[in-house]
């Protein structure tokens, strides 16, 4: 697949392929993601954190060049297999490429500030463009997200970062490093371990 400039690189020495393919579909995730011109998204309804266990909650816009409008929201609890809640990811170029996944959360583990997601794609649409990738039919496929807390510069990665556009699932509780940095936004991260009892039940 042609390398699309659509994001900073994530490396100098990375091919213009592999980077590009992954920056074609970041596909941002916020509850409003929007182009210029393009119609906005409902954000996925939250729940409260009642419990004690680990928590991955916010919204944010990744640092693009202007016209690329990448979004990510998640709103995860649970340990491990047990997690539940959503995900929201959009992304859009100009007026005419982009489109949206969202889906359910079915694992999270959390590291310190650090907490690793993924979830099944439950709805997908994408609006396809001369030129531009084409996103087939996301739904039912798993994929994983990475959130580094850290204060007023959170960083995001996702699973897809070196494959190109998101089409191949992954296991559960697997991500990539967090390699983008936030435009605007914020991430919560609650970190919690069962007991070494607990864990070795579980």
């Amino acid at each position: 697949m042609s390398r699309v400039r659509l994001r900073r690189p994530l490396v100098a020495a990375a091919t213009a392929l592999t980077v590009g393919a992954a920056a074609a579909l970041t596909l941002g995730t916020t509850g409003a993601a929007t182009a210029a011109g393009a119609g906005t998204q409902a954000a996925p309804h939250t729940t409260p954190h009642t419990a004690d266990g680990p928590l991955l909650k916010g919204s944010a816009k990744l640092e693009r060049q202007p016209g690329d409008n990448v979004h990510f929201t998640f709103d995860a609890h649970g340990f491990a297999d047990k997690a539940r809640g959503t995900f929201y990811v959009s992304h859009y170029v100009g007026k005419n490429w982009g489109g949206y996944m969202k889906g359910r959360i079915d694992c999270l583990l959390t590291g310190g500030p650090v907490a690793v997601a993924t979830g099944i794609v439950t709805e997908s649409r994408f609006k396809n463009t001369p030129g531009m990738p084409e996103v087939g039919d996301l739904k039912g496929k798993r994929f994983g997200f990475t959130v580094l807390d850290d204060g007023k510069k959170d960083r995001l990665g996702y699973s897809w970062a070196m494959d190109g556009l998101p089409t191949d699932s992954v296991g559960k509780c697997l991500g990539s490093a967090p390699i983008e940095t936030l435009e605007k936004g914020d991430y919560k991260v609650h970190h919690w371990m069962p007991s070494r009892e607990a864990a070795v039940k579980h």
